[in-house]
């Protein structure tokens, strides 16, 4: 079988899109499946690579004028064509005569461009772009929704046959190191000389770091942490609002961290916190748990959905209670240690790669006439 998977766009900003669709096509080659990724190319991009401003309009001529044609000619010699990130799943209309799949992994935007999300309203064109996505989503031969949350949210706005649920699985394979490894790899960041809270997300309002910055404050008052924010940069809001808590000498960020440093953090973390407001999946969650750190969260639907029993729960307004479970994780050996096995047996049961690339292939199969 001969699978023709649709990558991102480099300068999107979609670091987890981009290891999600290599992970999937390592998994793919191991398999014996003939898998080739391609991505649109930076051209127009190359003047001005960003994800907003200028930059995000010279790549969308990248990606919706210039890559049509690439596509349509590496489509023409495959079985299936995948495209991973249902953010390009108009392209799904450039493909002919060939069964397309597409992997959602949220409606997040298009509930935003829809109104459903305040946080992520979007512009008059991002309005038109997600409406571009809805007519994509129509159109593809299959959706694969990672999540039972992401399928009832795509169910409910296309109202379309064309859906299936394939859970997603670790993109990466996140695991327990010894100890001497985590500890080589965190002395590159000196600044951690305390236990540690870890997030691993943006700044955007819908990952509510500002909610972790008022859990932390009321933890750090029972037990002597860091914390430590992974990913994107605090903005000049959040910034103000670490310094109002006066927590901001205890914060450690680590802007951009390879998939190794996430890693080492996640095995020395006391707890992931992870308070969530919108999440189609939830990623981190499950990537922690893979190295045996407990995780601290929101009980929104999809958490709830991956996490189950296996991880401390509370809602969102419940900052008091995600303080308590920080401040007993960070004191109680033997709480922390029921949460890491809890977290572990989860992740092995459900999320392992292999489970997610099995559901592929029975999937590919089924759209894939013989002959």
């Amino acid at each position: 079988m001969r699978v023709l998977l649709v990558g991102n766009y480099a300068f999107d900003g979609s670091t987890s899109m981009q290891i999600w669709a290599d992970a999937l096509q390592r998994e793919l080659l191991k398999r014996g499946v003939a898998a080739e990724l391609i991505v649109p190319k930076p051209v127009f991009g190359r003047l001005r690579p960003s994800a907003v401003g200028l930059g995000k309009w010279l790549g969308y001529i990248d990606r919706f004028v210039l890559f049509p044609r690439r596509l349509r000619r590496a489509a023409a010699g495959a079985d299936l064509v995948h495209i991973c990130d249902h953010g390009s799943a108009m392209l799904a209309f450039k493909i002919r005569q060939k069964p397309v799949v597409v992997t959602c992994h949220d409606m997040l935007a298009v509930r935003g461009a829809m109104g459903e999300i305040e946080e992520m309203r979007a512009s008059t064109f991002g309005r038109l772009l997600q409406f571009w996505v809805r007519q994509g989503l129509r159109h593809a031969t299959r959706v694969a929704c990672v999540s039972q949350f992401t399928l009832n949210d795509a169910a409910r706005i296309l109202k379309s046959g064309n859906l299936c649920k394939v859970l997603n699985g670790l993109n990466y394979p996140f695991q327990l190191l010894d100890g001497g490894e985590a500890d080589r790899r965190l002395a590159r960041l000196p600044e951690i000389r305390r236990p540690f809270l870890v997030h691993v997300g943006s700044s955007h309002a819908r990952k509510n770091r500002d909610g972790v910055l008022r859990v932390f404050k009321k933890a750090a008052l029972r037990a002597d942490l860091q914390l430590v924010l992974a990913g994107q940069a605090l903005n000049k809001n959040l910034l103000r609002l670490a310094r109002d808590l006066k927590v901001d000498g205890r914060i450690v960020q680590v802007v951009g961290p390879q998939a190794d440093m996430i890693e080492a953090l996640y095995n020395r973390a006391v707890a992931l916190l992870f308070p969530s407001r919108y999440e189609g999946f939830g990623w981190p969650a499950i990537e922690a748990q893979a190295c045996g750190c407990p995780v601290v969260a929101s009980d929104i639907p999809p958490l709830v959905e991956i996490l189950g029993q296996s991880a401390s729960l509370h809602p969102l307004q419940d900052e008091d209670g995600m303080a308590n479970s920080v401040a007993r994780l960070a004191d109680d050996g033997d709480f922390r240690n029921q949460m890491r096995l809890s977290g572990l047996e989860n992740v092995r049961s459900r999320f392992q790669t292999a489970r997610m690339i099995d559901d592929y292939l029975a999937l590919y199969r089924e759209l894939v006439r013989p002959g």
